[in-house]
């Protein structure tokens, strides 16, 4: 019975602390569902903070909101800018780094891409008409490129190509414009329309790509040059890409023609784009000579400011006028005359791509 008793004892004590546990915890869940989860904090933490703490927190200006839906938009490439390729600024932790800091091949590469990238704009922009345009010329020329009546043009050639041969071929109709920088030039020949044979126009006035033998006008031209430059001796090929090199832009009125048909493409456009370039360089540069061979060249010519340039006026070189003043004219002597007289380094007329 004693055995018995304390046993009974000491499951009461235990029952009753039970209860008690059991009440602690029923008071502190109530607690906690007093306060919302966003609130609980320690019990330091539920002190009234001080006045200072107070007006510290309300001098905190509030983060930063961006709005994405009206978030303006990058800025398009504008007339005048050099690329549509951006440099980009170095990342916060230093993994991007800025074009300045790149080696000199790097930056050659970089320069490179982003002139690619500026060809290909040119070209998709103007029906494949603008391509491979010298840079120095692009500039120079730029506005002239976004006007209606080029626009037109580079549609008109674009058709043509379609229906059947033009020439040159789409790469080498502005090859005038990669031998020498627009501020290089030191002489300009011009002439009228491209030659509209296989494998004779290439972009430059006169000449005609390698293996093809020179056409008639060339062959005076040569016969004049055996007769006025000392050592000159008749190459067997028309290639005239050795002057081009020296500052000579050989520059047809028109710069594209249907095979077999002679100033096919007049009227087009190509006669304002190339009064643009004889403008330009009339205004912009000084001491060049030009010689205006034949009526068409000296009424295209007729604008150019004979006080600061120097003009060479004669017939055609053509079998049909050469005898009436082109043979003898010496013309190429002179001009080299001229260059000298305004300091400037004369012409090798000589200097030709080797024979074939």
């Amino acid at each position: 019975m004693y055995y018995a008793g304390n046993f009974h004892m000491v499951i009461n004590n235990n029952i009753q602390l039970l209860r008690i546990i059991m009440n602690n915890q029923a008071k502190i869940s109530t607690f906690f569902t007093k306060v919302s989860p966003g609130k609980r904090q320690n019990t330091g933490a539920l002190e009234k903070p001080s006045k200072k703490a107070r007006i510290d927190n309300e001098n905190i200006p509030p983060s930063p909101k961006t709005d994405y839906a009206n978030k303006e938009p990058a800025p398009l490439l504008k007339k005048g800018d050099t690329s549509p390729v951006r440099d980009l600024p170095s990342s916060p932790g230093g993994d991007m780094p800025k074009t300045e800091c790149l080696s000199p091949e790097q930056k050659d590469r970089v320069n490179g891409n982003k002139a690619a990238a500026l060809a290909k704009l040119r070209e998709k922009q103007t029906n494949g008409l603008l391509t491979k345009v010298g840079d120095s010329w692009y500039k120079a020329l730029q506005e002239e490129f976004t006007k209606p009546y080029f626009v037109e043009l580079s549609k008109f050639v674009e058709s043509e190509r379609k229906k059947g041969t033009i020439y040159p071929p789409a790469d080498q109709v502005f090859s005038w414009t990669r031998y020498c920088k627009v501020n290089d030039v030191k002489v300009v020949i011009l002439g009228q329309d491209p030659y509209h044979g296989p494998r004779q126009a290439h972009g430059l006035c006169f000449s005609v790509q390698k293996g093809v033998p020179p056409p008639p006008s060339l062959v005076n031209m040569y016969k004049e040059l055996v007769n006025d430059i000392k050592g000159f001796e008749r190459p067997s090929h028309g290639t005239l890409t050795g002057w081009s090199e020296q500052g000579v832009l050989l520059l047809n009125a028109c710069l594209t023609v249907r095979a077999s048909q002679a100033n096919s493409h007049k009227d087009k456009g190509w006669e304002k784009l190339t009064d643009a370039v004889i403008s330009w360089l009339n205004k912009n540069c000084s001491g060049i000579v030009f010689m205006l061979w034949g009526a068409y060249a000296q009424k295209k010519g007729a604008f150019i400011d004979k006080k600061k340039h120097h003009i060479l006026k004669s017939v055609h070189p053509s079998p049909l006028s050469a005898h009436r003043g082109f043979i003898g004219c010496k013309h190429f002597s002179e001009c080299n005359n001229l260059l000298n007289k305004d300091g400037k380094t004369p012409i090798d007329w000589c200097r030709l791509p080797p024979q074939e």
